[in-house]
């Protein structure tokens, strides 16, 4: 990868949508060679998709926790179930399994503070061995992620 290559991932991490004339504008190629580059970071992996980012608000699920998260065991039974059932809710932005304390680390959206409260009761707490939660609110986005 040399700095052509950076140079591409750079221009569509800003805007997933340019046009690949647009693209080997800002990157200083022609059409074909830009094209073949993208195809190529593709083919390999490194562009690994494209999406929308969307307003949580206009989804309702612009209230944000971020949980700190511990089991009671780390057997692959109690870890499966536990990451299967978090992987599978709509409300869970994100889910990473943590070295050290906590465990994992959960980002959830919902709607509102009485939608969390469900959400935790009823999906989080309810699985087996689930041993400490720790909520956080966040106060203000001062850098989104991606």
């Amino acid at each position: 990868m040399d700095a052509t290559d950076r140079a591409i991932i750079a221009e569509l991490e800003r805007d997933g949508r340019l046009t690949n004339v647009e693209l080997a504008q800002r990157v200083g190629l022609t059409t074909g060679p830009c094209l073949r580059r993208v195809q190529r970071l593709e083919a390999d992996g490194v562009i690994r998709g494209y999406r929308a980012v969307i307003d949580a608000a206009a989804l309702g699920r612009s209230f944000e926790v971020l949980l700190d998260l511990s089991l009671e065991s780390q057997d692959a039974e109690t870890v499966e179930r536990f990451e299967q059932t978090l992987a599978q809710a709509d409300e869970v932005l994100e889910l990473r399994r943590l070295f050290g304390t906590p465990d994992y680390f959960v980002r959830v959206a919902v709607a509102d503070l009485a939608a969390y409260e469900t959400f935790l009761s009823r999906r989080v707490m309810t699985i087996p061995r689930v041993k400490n939660v720790t909520s956080h609110f966040t106060m203000k986005t001062v850098k989104p992620g991606p």
